[in-house]
């Protein structure tokens, strides 16, 4: 499975960016889907996951209320609605496929990983 991650780019804090995730193929279906971070200097973290039919998502603290994340299996992709940016939410994004059907916030149970793309909020 390849993935696709797009969308990031400069905003100012307050605003939105919406990321999306493509895979490579069908299956993408029955996989859970995450987005994890990574800022400068910093480790990588979980943002949000999103179970393989959509039924459940789960959500960083830090991030739960301003982002949501959704999928269209129909056209094998993730997304990541970022609103109400805050400085401290600039970092590279990436989208990741579970081994699992459900989604998780720990990265080892994700297999597959985009190439990230970077957010930066400008205060």
């Amino acid at each position: 499975v390849q993935l696709q991650a797009s969308g990031g780019g400069l905003v100012q804090a307050g605003g939105s960016l919406r990321l999306a995730c493509m895979a490579s193929r069908r299956t993408f279906s029955n996989n859970g889907m995450g987005w994890f971070r990574q800022a400068p200097g910093r480790e990588r973290e979980f943002v949000a996951s999103i179970m393989w039919n959509g039924a459940r998502q789960s959500y960083a603290d830090s991030v739960k209320g301003r982002f949501t994340i959704s999928r269209d299996n129909a056209k094998n992709t993730v997304y990541l609605q970022m609103n109400s940016l805050k400085p401290e939410d600039t970092a590279v994004y990436y989208c990741a496929a579970s081994r699992y059907g459900g989604g998780s916030s720990s990265s080892s149970d994700y297999n597959y990983w985009g190439q990230g793309t970077l957010v930066t909020v400008s205060s």
